[in-house]
């Protein structure tokens, strides 16, 4: 296949190359897309929280199976996105940059309009190969990746692949910089993006000034609070670094809830509370705090074995004033529940949900700023940053004993239209650090729940037992 050179599309350039993709399939073509528009320039200065925990990219991946009366033209889907795209950029044009790093493990980021790698793929495979479309090595070869053993400052922020599947069926893989936005941020542009393939106008215009959360600026007085949660995690007993259990093989299930076993754990959980104690523990205290407790009984935990869960806390209306509606960056960070294995297994539910409450509640205005300016008081955030973890056994690992729980349940996954109707499935696309979990509502807005659990393989099996044998 020869170059396909300028596109006529405004904001595009294409380069080509050949890759197999799932079992035989071919890129086809690989662009660089570019806001359609002159966009500001210049280096814009993050926030602390858009530069620890992770800043690698997130992979999300949509499916979407054709209808018989499907009115799009197959061979339109790749020049809608892609003109789409360039508009979109316009609006949330620090996407199209690049990151840079300035020292002392902290970024900046620099809006050049270098623009966002757009790939068109072609599969041999059926949609009805992928079964239940649980997250799998298949997944490796729908989402594009991002090489972190080039210079940060060349990698793409996003990275999009469509792939086209032989029954008809497409797939759209994606890969953005947390270092960028978080989950609220990515789905407001990802939905953006669709609104304006679809042929509507913009819904909320980005906000994009970060010093809303003192980005840039210098710190202020001493902390308030100690932020234990920037401590490293528990390890093993016996153990005085996490390099073992970062070379132990992982696996990925995707585990469902109905809305009856939802109700149940909730029940569990606040058997026996006080009424007077406040409001009852919510859907994910109450699963949060089960898939606490299993992890701990299928780890094979002793009693007085240390372990934290982390909690993904948003910002947005925790500070006073609340963030502009709109706000495009990190807004959310981590918030740590320890206790010991014995604690948690012996107690009932009820127990694991208080800890993590006590969590949660810890994100009061006060505590955010606190937050804020212990870190802009780090003399290197490096340690903070899951990139170092990549290469060696250095930076954040939460695998056994812990373990992160990170809800979806207010995000709105669900619905992406660009043109040719929603998708049949969304997910999380690679998913494999140990003890990475998601609470995702089910597609069928029922009630039900989906949990995307990463462990080691070795626990996995006894997770699933542990799981369901006090809800079915």
């Amino acid at each position: 296949m020869g170059a396909i050179g300028k596109d006529a599309l405004g904001g595009l350039e294409a380069d080509v190359g050949v890759a197999i993709v799932n079992g035989g399939g071919a890129l086809e073509a690989s662009y660089m897309v570019k806001p359609a528009n002159p966009t500001w320039t210049g280096r814009l200065p993050l926030s602390e929280w858009d530069q620890i925990g992770t800043i690698t990219h997130v992979p999300t991946i949509y499916f979407y199976r054709p209808a018989q009366d499907w009115l799009t033209p197959r061979h339109t889907i790749i020049n809608t996105l892609r003109d789409s795209l360039s508009r979109v950029l316009v609006h949330f044009y620090p996407l199209a940059g690049r990151l840079c790093w300035i020292g002392r493990g902290r970024l900046e980021l620099d809006c050049n309009s270098m623009g966002v790698r757009l790939i068109e793929a072609e599969s041999k495979a059926k949609l009805d190969d992928l079964g239940d479309f649980a997250p799998s090595p298949e997944f490796e070869y729908l989402v594009p990746s991002a090489d972190y053993r080039t210079p940060i400052h060349d990698i793409p922020l996003l990275l999009v692949q469509l792939t086209r599947f032989h029954c008809g069926g497409i797939s759209l893989g994606l890969m953005i910089s947390h270092a960028v936005v978080d989950g609220q941020s990515a789905l407001h542009f990802i939905i953006e993006w669709a609104n304006l393939a679809r042929g509507q106008m913009l819904c909320t215009v980005p906000f994009l000034d970060r010093r809303a959360l003192r980005a840039g600026e210098p710190p202020a007085a001493p902390t308030r609070f100690d932020h234990l949660e920037f401590d490293q995690p528990p390890l093993l007993i016996g153990q005085s670094s996490t390099a073992e259990e970062q070379k132990k093989e992982t696996t990925v299930a995707m585990l469902k809830l109905n809305k009856y076993q939802v109700e149940k754990l909730k029940k569990m959980a606040n058997e026996g509370r006080a009424t007077d104690t406040g409001r009852p523990y919510s859907r994910y205290e109450s699963v949060a705090g089960h898939i606490w407790r299993c992890a701990c009984k299928a780890r094979g935990h002793k009693s007085q074995q240390p372990t934290g869960l982390g909690v993904c806390v948003d910002s947005r209306n925790r500070i006073k004033p609340p963030l502009p509606p709109g706000y495009f960056g990190n807004a959310t960070f981590d918030l740590i529940a320890t206790d010991k294995a014995g604690e948690l297994v012996s107690n009932p539910l009820g127990y694991a949900s208080s800890r993590i409450r006590e969590a949660i509640e810890k994100a009061t205005d006060d505590f955010v700023w606190s937050e804020i300016n212990f870190l802009k008081n780090q003399e290197d955030l490096s340690p903070f940053q899951d990139i170092h973890a990549l290469t060696s056994a250095e930076g954040p690992f939460y695998g056994n004993p812990n373990l992160g729980v990170t809800s979806w349940l207010s995000l709105p996954i669900y619905g992406l239209d660009f043109g040719w109707g929603k998708e049949i499935y969304m997910g999380p696309g690679a998913h494999d650090s140990d003890g990475g979990s998601l609470i995702l509502p089910d597609r069928e807005e029922d009630g039900s729940l989906m949990i995307a659990l990463c462990l080691q393989m070795v626990h996995m099996d006894a997770f699933k037992k542990f799981f369901y044998e006090d809800i079915i």
